[in-house]
Order: C-alpha cells, then sequence, then structure tokens
C-alpha cells in the first residue's frame, strides 16, 4: 500500500479491519437497547431517543391523556435527545454498519431497510434482534421485531439530520466520538497483528532502559528555617545548620539535633525505598541532586532549599534492577503493540496531511504586541 493511499483504504476497510471497535459499540447498542424494553416509558424515553409520546404516536397508539407541563418539558429534552442520537449514530455510521443503498428499485435481500440514500443492514438488525432477545431471556414476537427495526430507523433519521444540520462540524461531542471511533479502527489493525517472539525479544533489547526498574533511595532530612531565628534565641538558619552538621560529624543523636536545632518540616521523605521520581516530590530538584552524589549514610553540607537550609543523607541506597525478559513477556509485548498503533495512527495523520491542504496563521504564534 502506498503511503497516499493509506487513508482512503483504512477509510473503506474501517468496517473490517475496525471490526472490534465496532463490535464493542454494537454491545452498548444491544444493552441500552433491551433495557429500554425492560424499563418501559415509565421509567425513562423509551428504547433509544424518542419520548413516550412520540413512540405511541409513530405507532398509531393513542397518545397519553396528560398535556400539561410534561409536554413542556420533553419538547425542552427535544434538543439533547437530538444530540445524543446523532452522536452514537454517527459513531455506527463511522464503522460502516449503515451502507449506501443500492441504485436498483428492488430492496436487496440482504437489506432490512432504506433511510433516504442508506441502508441498514439485515445482518445488523439480525444482530440487534439476537441481543434483544438474549437479554430478555425469552422469545419476542413481530411487533417486538418491527419495533426494533422502527428504531434502528428513527436512529439513521436522527442521523442524517444530525449531519444536515452540521453536528458533526460544530459539535464537540459529535466530532469527539467520530475521531475516536477512526483512531480506535486504525489502532485495532495495528493491535491485530501479533507480535513474533523475535519482534519482542527485540524490543526489549531496544528499550531495555524503559523496562527497568529505577534504583530506590531511602533519604533522610533535618531542615533549618530561615525565618524562625527568634525561636532559637536569634541564631540564624546558617549557624545552627553549620552547628548541626559538625555535632553530626561527632556522632551526636539525629533525633536530639533536629529537635533542639532544627525546624519542623512541611513533608519529610517517608523511611521508606523510594524510585528518583517519587522521591523529589518530597525534597525538590535541589536536594535530589544532593543526594545522588552522596555516599549510604554520610550527611550533606547545609544545603539552601525552600526557604531554608538542609542538611539530608542517604540512609539506604538500591540499585536499579534489569529484569530477564520471561519476567516481564507480557508487559514487553504489550508496550511493543501500543508503539506500534501509535506509529500506526502517526503514518495515518501524515498521509492525510499529504493528500489535504493545511494552511497555518504563524502570526498567532507571534508575540503580543507592547
Amino acid at each position: 500500500m502506498s503511503r497516499s493511499s493509506a487513508p482512503m483504504d483504512t477509510a473503506e476497510s474501517s468496517s473490517r479491519g475496525g471490526a472490534a471497535r465496532g463490535r464493542s459499540l454494537e454491545i452498548g447498542v444491544l444493552e441500552r437497547e433491551a433495557g429500554s424494553f425492560r424499563s418501559g416509558p415509565a421509567h425513562g424515553t423509551g428504547w433509544g431517543m424518542l419520548p413516550p409520546r412520540y413512540d405511541a404516536r409513530h405507532r398509531g397508539e393513542p397518545a397519553l391523556a396528560s398535556e400539561g407541563p410534561e409536554q413542556n418539558e420533553a419538547s425542552l429534552r427535544a434538543p439533547a435527545l437530538l444530540l445524543v442520537g446523532a452522536a452514537v449514530g454517527l459513531a455506527l455510521a463511522t464503522f460502516g454498519i449503515l451502507e449506501r443503498r443500492n441504485t436498483g428499485q428492488s430492496m436487496a435481500e440482504q437489506t432490512a431497510a432504506r433511510v433516504g440514500e442508506r441502508t441498514i443492514r439485515r445482518i445488523d438488525y439480525e444482530r440487534v434482534l439476537a441481543g434483544v432477545e438474549d437479554d430478555l431471556r425469552n422469545p419476542i414476537d413481530d411487533a417486538m421485531r418491527r419495533r426494533v427495526l422502527d428504531r434502528m430507523i428513527d436512529e439513521e433519521l436522527l442521523v442524517q439530520r444530525a449531519l444536515d444540520l452540521g453536528l458533526a462540524v460544530v459539535d464537540r461531542r459529535v466530532r469527539g466520538e467520530l475521531t475516536s471511533g477512526l483512531i480506535d479502527s486504525i489502532v485495532s489493525e495495528a493491535d491485530a497483528a501479533e507480535p513474533s517472539d523475535r519482534d519482542v525479544e527485540r524490543h526489549f533489547e531496544q528499550n531495555i532502559d524503559f523496562f527497568t526498574r529505577p534504583g530506590r533511595t531511602r533519604a533522610q532530612t533535618i531542615f533549618f528555617s530561615a525565618h524562625r531565628d527568634r525561636e532559637h534565641a536569634g541564631s540564624s538558619a546558617a549557624e545552627r545548620a553549620a552547628e548541626a552538621a559538625i555535632r553530626l560529624a561527632g556522632g551526636e543523636s539525629e533525633r536530639d539535633l533536629e529537635r533542639l536545632l532544627g525546624d519542623p518540616q512541611v513533608s519529610p521523605p517517608p523511611d521508606v525505598l523510594l524510585p528518583a521520581s517519587k522521591l523529589r516530590d518530597y525534597v525538590g530538584p535541589s536536594l535530589l541532586r544532593t543526594l545522588a552524589g552522596l555516599e549510604v549514610d554520610r550527611w550533606s553540607e547545609p544545603t539552601p532549599s525552600g526557604g531554608g537550609l538542609y542538611l539530608v543523607r542517604v540512609i539506604e541506597r538500591e540499585p536499579p534492577i534489569v529484569p530477564r525478559l520471561d519476567e516481564v513477556e507480557s508487559l514487553v509485548r504489550k508496550d511493543l503493540k501500543r508503539r506500534r498503533g501509535d506509529q500506526a495512527l502517526r503514518d495515518y495523520l501524515d498521509a492525510l496531511r499529504t493528500q489535504t491542504p493545511v494552511a497555518i496563521n504563524e502570526r498567532i504564534f507571534a508575540p503580543p504586541p507592547r
């Protein structure tokens, strides 16, 4: 496949290559459809999106007796219902559930219904029926079969109307459904190809640092605040830190010195081994660099940080651990598939950019006038 033809080929195969995503969407539709049969109009808006009154009139049944405030309430819900139907229907259309109608006047055997210029495939209609029947755990009658098809037609009508209104362009929720669906269809093609053992081994060797468990450090800190001199008989933070460093070197207890000369810390590091990324959350980048250069059980010189001075030491240090491939093979395989999916999406977008003219107004990146 050439680079320039990738988007067209992927789009045409979305109902095939993106079948996994399509199936997951259909499962959600089945659950929603079957659940509404159980709940009935009294618990919501019927199956799908339409209010109970519309549902009754659409089938030629008498409407509910009350037409007061509830009618206004239903009319206020209509725009929201339209958006919900549009988002779901557009996502389904993205994966090929709905197809262009045949040019012939007679309806093909594999067609369940025709809605404008689109057709609802019989196979998809039967799949929905099977899901509803399985959920209800009872056979469904002809009236229910027709109702299921009516709801699929209602959904397609909403989709077509949503496209006419331009919701796919202006509504961010609908755009999000479409882009997410297309991304999933592209990535699923890469996920479908299972990496070979040699591919997994090569990926592990090329990214050994990524799968290596980082080293860990257990550290201790003593803080000398630059704003609490009065509480220490006028002794400055620098004087107290220097005195503590000398007395620590002489073997005095760090706990006693911290109580006599130090100040409370907002978040001292816990007395456990921590990777550098987590230890940094407690001590900050400057003290982390100081700790990295210390030998185990050696106190540092007074180090400025965070409104005062610190004395820090490494109590215990654990070196990085490089695992064997057999210990992390499932993780390596999963990461390889993820990166292949990311690369497939990047290639797809690059191909789209070569086919579609894109112009950027560079003035938006210019510094604001002074």
